[in-house]
């Protein structure tokens, strides 16, 4: 099975070959974005990689997506749309609520947290974890701060 970033190259050649600019314009940004972050950390190309520049692409899409309804652009909202449900066939299925839950749970009594001071120790166990791929981390803060006082 071939990685994701393989994966995202692959999918590049199908669209330009399907005459699918607008895929393969978003396809070739996301392509540019991970070879950057590669670049700016100086670190291989992997799927951890992929994820992590895939979820900041889609979190600003969805940021200009509120910024252009605000403004009205319907064209420019529904573009957005079309370019994250693209964007997040490349993420993994995340974990369920309940199994979220449980692993805060365990970085908090892993870390000894006693306050939200100490937020930063959980999140620190909690990208340890061996499904620290499939976290969605702005979703996990919140639940560490609404359990933290």
């Amino acid at each position: 099975m071939p990685n994701l970033y393989e994966q995202l190259r692959a999918d590049i050649v199908t669209a330009v070959k399907a005459r699918d600019s607008a895929t393969a314009t978003a396809l070739r940004s996301a392509d540019a974005a991970v070879q950057r972050a590669s670049m700016d950390l100086s670190k291989p190309i992997d799927d951890a990689l992929v994820i992590a520049t895939m979820r900041k692409g889609i979190k600003n899409l969805a940021d200009a997506k509120l910024e252009f309804e605000r403004g009205g652009r319907t064209d420019l909202v529904s573009a957005n749309e079309a370019e994250i449900k693209l964007l997040e066939k490349y993420l993994p299925k995340g974990i369920d609520a309940a199994r979220l839950d449980a692993l805060i749970a365990d970085a908090i009594r892993e870390s000894g947290a006693q306050s939200r001071k100490d937020m930063g120790k959980v999140m620190g166990v909690l990208k340890q974890k061996p499904e620290a791929p499939l976290i969605d981390f702005s979703a996990a803060s919140k639940l560490i701060q609404a359990r933290l006082p």
